[in-house]
């Protein structure tokens, strides 16, 4: 389990260091900062998160307490001041009083060193050297302090100060074990657990953990576990919510598409009808119009009637459907049946098929005489009826 979390480690510096450096936590901090400044003051500290640091510092055989950010002190003991129980060790009276009203998985305890016992170096290093940034400096304790790593409590930092191409500016901040190791142990006599060995910059700190991360407390946070319950319960709620509004919106489709299909089916037996109506104005239109323009028995009967004189009758009349006329009869001059329909409007193309013959029994001639109708043009009026043939050559 060690190994992995010793590879798991420059994976997680480099994702709390990308924390850092991005604008999140200064917005998150401010948004939380103005929604906690809506609620009644009574409320306000129920929403506080984060760690609430207190700062130790020693002076001599001295102890003071202080809140972190501010000036003055919360609690002052020596060395050999009267104990009390606390957070299951015999601690200075003083310091369980000033902590009796913070929140134990809240608080936070530094020990702050002055700045004359501290090494500060500012280091330019290359871009690569993020990744595994203590590591990196370990090589380089040697070369840039006077003392090997054994002999040192370290912290790295990276600044924002610009530097060359490829490369960024980190500060090195060093302390020799025997400055602090008896201060450790004073403190472990009394009872009271550091979680940080930092530097002190005016009244507060400046922000780095001189202790290396097997001698860092490691502190049970159960509001941490109600969080994340809190937030798979969100989590759930939020893909029940999700699932029942895919569920609605599944609904409603189906319902919208079974009245399109209902409406479809009605539109589609509206547009048959409709087809099947223009279908048959089409027909009907079209034998009226087709009615119209032909030119009918009666007419024709009339026409020929009107045209062969009155030596003429006929055996036969016929005509077919591609508008070809048949006469076959017997006339007393049948040559001169060209002549008598040749001006009519509505029989063309006469001409005789096969030879006049004279009938003996009757002495006229027989014929046989085809032609074609002549279909007027549509609108066009009717042609008046032909004038009777003129009478030459009858009996």
């Amino acid at each position: 389990m060690s190994m992995a979390m010793q590879s798991l480690r420059p994976l997680a510096e480099r994702v709390r260091r990308g924390w850092r450096v991005s604008p999140l936590p200064g917005f998150l901090g401010w948004w939380g900062g103005e929604l906690r400044n809506l609620l009644p003051v009574r409320w306000r500290g129920w929403f506080v998160s984060g760690a609430d640091w207190h700062l130790l510092q020693h002076d001599g055989a001295q102890w003071t307490l202080r809140r972190s950010g501010h000036r003055e002190p919360l609690a002052n003991w020596d060395d050999h001041a009267e104990a009390a129980p606390g957070d299951g060790h015999v601690q200075p009276a003083a310091l369980v009083t000033a902590l009796r009203g913070v929140d134990r998985e809240d608080r936070r305890l530094a020990l702050l060193l002055p700045p004359a016992v501290v090494l500060r170096r500012t280091l330019a290093l290359p871009l690569a050297a993020r990744n595994n940034l203590l590591q990196v400096v370990a090589f380089e304790m040697d070369r840039q302090t006077p003392f090997s790593v054994a002999q040192v409590y370290y912290a790295v930092r990276e600044l924002d100060t610009p530097a060359g191409a490829g490369r960024f500016t980190a500060e090195l901040v060093a302390v020799t074990r025997g400055m602090v190791d008896p201060l450790l142990t004073r403190l472990r006599e009394q009872g009271v657990s550091v979680d940080a060995v930092d530097l002190a910059v005016a009244n507060d700190r400046l922000g780095v953990n001189l202790l290396p991360p097997e001698q860092t407390p490691h502190h049970v946070r159960p509001r941490r576990r109600l969080n994340l319950a809190l937030a798979v319960a969100c989590v759930l709620l939020l893909g029940l919510v999700f699932g029942a509004w895919l569920h609605n919106r599944q609904a409603a489709l189906t319902q919208m598409q079974a009245g399109v299909e209902s409406m479809r089916g009605d539109a589609q037996q509206v547009a048959s009808l409709r087809q099947q109506l223009q279908d048959n104005a089409g027909a009907a239109g079209f034998l009226a119009q087709r009615k119209k323009s032909a030119i009918s028995m009666l007419s024709l009967l009339q026409e020929v009637t009107a045209r062969l004189p009155e030596t003429t009758w006929l055996e036969r009349f016929s005509v077919d459907n591609t508008g070809q006329i048949g006469f076959q009869g017997q006339s007393q001059q049948a040559a001169k049946l060209l002549d008598a329909l040749k001006d009519s409007r509505l029989i063309t193309d006469a001409s005789f098929q096969g030879s006049i013959q004279p009938d003996p029994t009757t002495g006229k001639e027989r014929f046989y005489l085809t032609a074609r109708v002549n279909q007027p043009a549509a609108g066009k009026p009717k042609p008046p009826a032909a004038e009777p043939a003129s009478d030459e050559g009858a009996p």
